[in-house]
């Protein structure tokens, strides 16, 4: 049986302009979130800015989320590191502040072989925290490194609380191996949106859920498309992946750019495009911190391009934003003055 099934979604960490988070508008996130169907929140993930919260503001978000999300659904703490020791004492605090499921993702830059993750990070956590759940989570485009499935199911084997990865190799014979090793108690979360349905409907890989970045701006449409696909209603939950494909494409967005000294490739990478598309909705947002900037015209361009193409076609998928938030999605979509500050000059 699932442990973690459904939608779950990688919150934004939302800023004011100065970029200091911004908790009234966390709350209201959060409320937009439960309200239309999530299955849990994670705080301070990738999509949450995890690499530029110092420690304080990574405690206080994930301790804020707790409190906000109360009994409504699952909380989830990222307190992954490249620091065991680090990982350790994020994960200390998340229990102490009444967490008790975690996400721990690869550690990142000095690349550790698979053993080394798995007999260093994950084995030292999961027994020191066996009432605490452990989700890995795997994104080599991002780390530079992997948790092998061979590594995942020992880890799976020795420790009950290792039942569940979230799956973000974008490979399809990886998720496969890991169901094949791990067998069929066990839970795997897309992280990658555009993957979910394909995931879930898979025979060989037969995924719980995900942890989606789009369900920051289209919770209930993505809660709706999981469900269907989990209840073996492949058709209604095809006909939903199609009309959110715009979203998917723009977590990352991909652009060539003129300098002086010629074209360079620009790549805004999640969660800058979000953000960006949040701020336009009218959804508390504010910007990235830095390094993190801001998107170039061209790529704005991109956002809303998709944006209005998922309105027009499809208008019940960004309705509970104008329902919650009372904005005006027209307005908000084509008129110029919510776009200012939005791009580099």
């Amino acid at each position: 049986m699932a442990t973690f099934n459904g939608c779950y979604t990688a919150l934004i960490t939302p800023m004011t302009p100065n970029r200091q988070v911004d908790y009234d508008g966390l709350q209201q996130l959060i409320d937009f979130q439960v309200k239309n169907g999530v299955r849990g929140i994670l705080a301070v993930g990738t999509t949450g800015e995890s690499p530029t919260l110092d420690w304080n503001d990574h405690s206080k978000v994930i301790e804020k989320t707790r409190e906000y999300v109360g009994t409504q659904c699952l909380t989830i703490a990222g307190t992954g590191s490249n620091s065991t020791q680090e990982a350790i004492e994020g994960t200390q605090h998340a229990k102490n502040a009444g967490v008790n499921t975690v996400l721990l993702v690869d550690p990142y830059y000095n690349g550790p072989s698979s053993t080394e993750i798995r007999r260093e990070y994950i084995e030292p956590i999961a027994s020191r925290f066996p009432e605490v759940q452990i989700i890995p989570y795997i994104i080599p485009g991002r780390t530079g490194t992997q948790l092998l499935p061979q590594d995942l199911a020992i880890l799976h084997t020795q420790y009950p609380n290792v039942r569940c990865v979230k799956e973000a190799t974008g490979d399809l014979k990886n998720m496969e191996l890991t169901r094949k090793l791990c067998g069929e108690n066990f839970d795997i979360l897309s992280g990658d949106d555009d993957k979910t349905y394909t995931m879930i409907i898979s025979p060989d890989i037969g995924a719980s859920g995900v942890i989606s970045v789009a369900s920051n701006v289209a919770p209930r449409a993505l809660s709706d498309m999981v469900q269907y696909a989990l209840d073996g209603n492949d058709e209604a939950a095809s006909i939903i992946a199609q009309a959110l494909q715009p979203l998917f494409s723009i977590i990352t967005i991909k652009t060539t750019e003129q300098t002086p000294y010629g074209p360079v490739a620009y790549r805004a990478r999640n969660p800058i495009a979000i953000k960006t598309l949040m701020n336009v909705l009218g959804i508390p947002s504010g910007p990235c911190r830095q390094p993190l900037g801001k998107i170039t015209p061209n790529g704005l361009e991109i956002i809303l391009s998709a944006a209005r193409k998922v309105h027009k076609a499809n208008p019940q998928i960004l309705q509970p934003i104008a329902d919650h938030f009372g904005v005006d999605l027209n307005d908000r979509l084509y008129n110029t003055k919510y776009l200012e500050g939005l791009t580099y000059a």
